[in-house]
């Protein structure tokens, strides 16, 4: 069974949706249908009308088949496993109507062996978290909220490199399906104009030399409005709609963005660290910025000369930061 937000889409008319999607609005006879899954054409029919009554727009064209031109701002597994070309995030994906935490299904997953590349989405959290144990507003319906498993063979110290792909893969799909224009602010955070869209967190299980595995949870707002953002994110905070004025199909930010991560994930196998860490680079906010970062009580000031081999944030005085809230021009660019 494949689900779609709260409602349960049945094999046979979750594996017509999947084809749907991936015709991209073209329509598909209910002959080529029938031939591929295996059924009647009554049967296909019959999970047609299915769709439709759950919210979903299939359109009959006469003597050409079916198409689907949209659908419900509803998160759908059926969309998402047609990942044409992921080589390993994706291949699994689990969707929960609501859950505490992604981060939390997803690292007891893998502690019980769960694969590489398994993905947890969840229409809400009820106790959301980003980086340093802050809460992350996580309402239902109109966000992205997912946690990918993996299983990297590199020792513990580089794991926070995964963090800079997670940043990427999602920059990338904000780019590519919208106008807006994306920087990057150490360690974990998706700017735009300034505020920030997405948040990233890195949670592991490992030995003194190995990582068993590695959770990297993001969350982006895509169709959040102010009034849905506690009052004290409302400044620092911002989504995909209100900065283009347009809403964001959620399943095809999360298809776009898996890609993304998937393309970015297979070049860190390959090459290691140094090609995101040029883009991370290339994409960042304080490039060469007089900043002052708070830690624990500690206060240091000086200007951003870079990142290291670790991700490590770097500064002018010598200085080699691990961990932090990063303020900018006098004002707190730190998030979640």
């Amino acid at each position: 069974t494949e689900t779609a937000g709260n409602r349960p889409v049945p094999g046979t008319a979750g594996r017509i949706l999947a084809l749907l999607y991936a015709a991209n609005d073209v329509a598909i006879s209910g002959q080529e249908l029938s031939r591929q899954l295996a059924v009647s054409r009554n049967a296909v029919w019959k999970q047609i009308n299915n769709l439709r009554k759950i919210g979903y727009a299939v359109i009959a064209e006469p003597s050409r088949g079916y198409r689907l031109p949209s659908s419900p701002d509803n998160l759908h597994a059926a969309a998402l496993s047609h990942l044409a070309g992921n080589n390993r995030i994706g291949t699994k994906i689990i969707f929960l109507q609501e859950t505490a935490s992604t981060n939390a299904v997803a690292f007891s997953m893998a502690a019980e062996g769960a694969a590489e590349g398994t993905v947890i989405i969840a229409e809400q959290q009820s106790g959301g978290k980003g980086r340093l144990g802050r809460a992350w507003a996580s309402p239902a319906g109109v966000n992205l909220y997912c946690s990918i498993i993996l299983r990297p063979p590199i020792q513990p110290v580089a794991a926070p490199q995964l963090t800079f792909l997670s940043v990427i893969a999602v920059a990338r799909a904000v780019e590519k399906l919208t106008p807006l224009k994306t920087r990057i602010k150490w360690p974990n955070d998706l700017l735009i104009g300034g505020r920030k869209v997405a948040g990233l967190l890195n949670e592991m299980s490992a030995e003194t030399d190995k990582v068993n595995f590695v959770i990297l949870g993001i969350g982006v707002n895509l169709n959040m409005s102010a009034e849905q953002f506690p009052q004290e994110l409302r400044h620092p905070a911002t989504s995909l709609a209100l900065e283009s004025g347009a809403k964001v199909d959620r399943t095809q930010f999360a298809k776009v963005m898996l890609q993304e991560l998937d393309s970015l994930y297979a070049v860190f196998l390959e090459k290691g660290y140094a090609p995101a860490r040029k883009e991370w680079l290339e994409r960042s906010s304080l490039a060469g910025a007089l900043v002052t970062v708070t830690d624990n009580g500690s206060v240091r000031t000086g200007r951003v000369s870079g990142i290291d081999e670790y991700g490590a944030l770097l500064l002018d005085t010598g200085e080699q930061i691990l961990s932090g809230d990063v303020t900018l021009g006098g004002i707190c660019a730190a998030g979640n």
